[in-house]
């Protein structure tokens, strides 16, 4: 066809018969599909990128809040440092260096899968032992609650220390944070039977607290108290630790790791107010340093600054179970009960039952945590998404007898398994160290080194 052929072809076709053409048909619907669809795949895309921003700010903060328990391993180290004597200074160091250690390989190994596993009758777990890196929310979720098994122990250590040997504490670490904990753990935390019942503990007054107290009552009567604590007629004999400023700064550490302990049980940061957490956290801890402080100066005549530390600790042990669901005028009130039992427990532990516990970890550890625990029962409001009610709120007494329950199924457990545990240790590999070793320290007995030079010796 010539040009002029062509050009008259097109001028004889029908007024925008191009309209009509196969190809702009098909271009026309992709337009109105894609108009259709663009604002839905747009909303998808907003959608999925919410869902992955909320994960991992929540994983974020969980890591986080994990590495401040973690770092309450160095309070724990400088209060039981400054509580004690300088001839035993690296011995404790060394104990909370092996705490961690042992208690993250054997939580790994066992504990995780006795605390979170398929539960066997609500009683114990049984699958995921050795358990494999998953994804990174479970290695969050595990990364959070290897930091608190291994506390459990560490309380122990506070009130076995000076007299006892290394190879014992580094046997009990590993079985407390690899079984004994993790059982009560998951009877709480891990759909155990006291989930079911309804028993009620946000951060563990009960799992991680009252199972130290309750481990350190049980591996300090064994033991036995310090040479010379005791004189024969039955007076106590106070001997003092070395370094106040160590115990303060311990205190403080731990106090802001607990920020970590509570806060971080949220166990979410999108949608949970860990704020009002830390809040009351903080509240509790202040009440308690105060009325530790006010007993102390009734009691002595003069406030006690050990035991004002002491009083800041039970305040935050106090408030460990009931932060999630409690208004801040019920958080004083925990924590101003719980620093004054402290002084009473201290008193009552050293003076009546004779037992030996240098920094106060039975008392601080065991019975706050105990009144932590029964606190849930008292003060939880059902405004706060817990329990349905409470003995001072609502009237509610049976969530206190479940919270009272709880306790002492826990303290039943612990008690009995430490008790073989410690008297195992006690009759094979030796429990207590040598007279002239304690009397020397076990600075340089254990370990071949001195804390602080050997002209402290």
């Amino acid at each position: 066809m010539t040009a002029v052929a062509a050009a008259r072809a097109v001028a004889m076709r029908p007024p925008l018969s191009f309209l009509f053409s196969s190809r702009y048909l098909f271009a026309l619907a992709g337009a109105i599909l894609a108009a259709l669809l663009l604002p839905a795949l747009a909303l998808a895309s907003e959608e999925e990128a919410i869902v992955t921003l909320t994960a991992t700010v929540d994983q974020l903060w969980i890591v986080m809040a994990g590495a401040l328990v973690f770092f309450m391993h160095g309070g724990f180290t400088l209060v039981e440092t400054g509580f004690t004597r300088t001839k035993n200074a690296a011995n404790i160091c060394a104990k909370n260096l092996m705490n961690m250690s042992v208690g993250l390989i054997s939580y790994w190994a066992i504990g995780w899968a006795f605390m979170y596993g398929d539960t066997a009758g609500g009683v114990i777990g049984t699958s995921n032992f050795l358990i494999a890196v998953g994804d990174s929310q479970f290695s969050t979720d595990w990364f959070f609650q290897v930091v608190f098994a291994a506390t459990a122990a560490t309380i122990v250590s506070g009130a076995m220390a000076e007299r006892t040997h290394f190879r014992a504490y580094l046997i009990y670490a590993v079985v407390l944070t690899g079984f004994i904990y993790p059982v009560v753990g998951h009877w709480v935390w891990g759909g155990g039977w006291l989930a079911e019942l309804g028993f009620w503990d946000f951060a563990g007054s009960t799992v991680v607290h009252t199972t130290g107290g309750v481990a350190a009552l049980v591996g300090a009567a064994i033991l036995g108290p310090r040479l010379g604590k005791y004189s024969e007629d039955g007076s106590v004999n106070v001997i003092p630790g070395h370094s106040i400023p160590l115990a303060i700064a311990g205190v403080i550490i731990l106090w802001f790791g607990w920020f970590g302990f509570n806060g971080g049980s949220t166990l979410t940061a999108v949608g949970q107010d860990f704020a009002s957490v830390i809040v009351v956290t903080n509240l509790a801890a202040a009440a308690g340093a105060i009325a530790a402080m006010a007993v102390s100066w009734l009691y002595n005549g003069k406030p006690d600054v050990g035991m004002i530390g002491n009083g800041a600790l039970a305040g935050l042990v106090a408030i460990t179970a009931p932060c999630g669901w409690v208004d801040a005028w019920a958080a004083v009130i925990i924590g101003l009960v719980g620093g004054g039992l402290v002084v009473v427990g201290v008193t009552v532990i050293d003076k009546v039952l004779k037992v030996d516990d240098p920094v106060g970890a039975i008392a601080v550890h065991g019975v706050v945590g105990i009144w932590g625990t029964l606190a849930v029962g008292l003060f939880a409001d059902p405004k706060f998404g817990g329990p349905e009610g409470s003995l001072f709120i609502n009237g509610d007494i049976e969530q206190f007898a479940i919270q009272a329950l709880g306790s002492a199924a826990s303290i039943v457990w612990v008690g009995a398994t430490c008790l073989v545990l410690f008297l195992g240790i006690k009759y094979t590999v030796g429990l207590r160290a040598e007279p002239v070793e304690e009397l020397d320290g076990l600075d340089i007995h254990e370990h071949g080194v001195f804390g602080y030079g050997e002209s402290n010796f």
